[in-house]
């Protein structure tokens, strides 16, 4: 779908990409007012954490034909919050430049990661209704897991600021780390659906609404963000440490399915709870609970998809 003659709001992290964030959002709103018109694009960066919740709340399809979030998951979630605040009728179109480091949902929606080719895309980028998650009343379009990849996640945040790795390699690299110095096991129970139950103890418990997290790594791989389900994958403890690494090492390019003690599962509702509090991350960002009601909104957001 053309974004031609319509009304574009782009909220831009300029501290996205170590501080890169801001000159990538000067060539986007260039780009976007060449072939949208000048009066036609708002350009608000971010000052905060939370800011892009608050400016993507306040734009109304009444005002905005489409909301275009530049910079890494961090901002995707923000904004994705701040639209579900909008009744569906005036939520508008979601878009993505993708200037981060895992850019997962990015890869959900086939964005170039390059600035000037992710604009372009949008020229005839189709328009497509798709699920958000949601977990204790956040909202979350890619990931929500517990456990080693979460801390995993969580730890790559700060690796990043000290080392400048970025993407695929700052994942593993912190995973390497998690995996030989800090893997814990979990108790837990979910409640499927309201129906069935599954427990035990795990390394890692996922679920999700696109395929990957962490940069690319295809842990569900069968999961769509179109089909009005979560998928839902977790690794079995005990598990030795070579064992663990091996595996985790393998789902980059999802060759983990199919091993003993890791196990998927589908639902449109879990309900979750651990022996103790675990890591967790939703999208990237950290989430602080004691136990988790996590479900799927169906259809509840148009976004601008560039996969065919």
């Amino acid at each position: 779908m053309a974004t031609s003659n319509r009304n574009v709001l782009l909220i831009a992290n300029p501290a996205a990409q170590r501080g890169h964030g801001a000159e990538a959002a000067r060539i986007a709103h260039d780009l976007l007012r060449e072939w949208v018109g000048d009066e036609a694009v708002t350009l608000a960066l971010t000052d905060f954490a939370g800011h892009a919740v608050d400016l993507a709340a306040e734009a109304s399809s009444e005002r905005y034909d489409a909301v275009i979030a530049l910079g890494g998951d961090g901002i995707v979630h923000e904004v994705v919050n701040g639209l579900m605040r909008l009744p569906f009728d005036k939520r508008p179109t979601f878009g993505l430049v993708p200037v981060g480091s895992g850019n997962d949902y990015a890869r959900t929606l086939g964005m170039s990661e390059s600035v000037p080719d992710a604009i372009v895309q949008f020229l005839d980028a189709r328009e497509q209704l798709v699920d958000v998650g949601c977990c204790n009343g956040e909202y979350y379009t890619e990931t929500l897991s517990f456990g080693l990849d979460a801390a995993i996640a969580l730890d790559t945040v700060v690796r990043r600021e000290r080392t400048g790795q970025q993407g695929t390699i700052l994942y593993m690299m912190s995973g390497l780390d998690i995996l030989l110095h800090h893997l814990e096991e979990y108790e837990f129970k979910a409640v499927l659906d309201g129906e069935r139950t599954i427990e035990g103890r795990m390394l890692m418990f996922a679920v999700q609404n696109g395929v990957t997290y962490g940069g690319g790594f295809r842990i569900c791989p069968e999961a769509r963000v179109d089909d009005g389900v979560l998928d839902i994958c977790y690794a079995e403890a005990p598990m030795s440490i070579p064992v663990a690494t091996f595996k985790f090492l393998s789902a980059k390019n999802a060759h983990h399915v199919g091993f003993k003690g890791i196990h998927f599962e589908r639902a449109s509702s879990i309900e979750l709870s651990f022996d103790k509090r675990p890591p967790c991350q939703i999208d990237g960002e950290p989430h602080i609970a004691d136990s988790y009601s996590i479900s799927v909104v169906p259809s509840a957001l148009h976004v601008l998809s560039a996969v065919k």
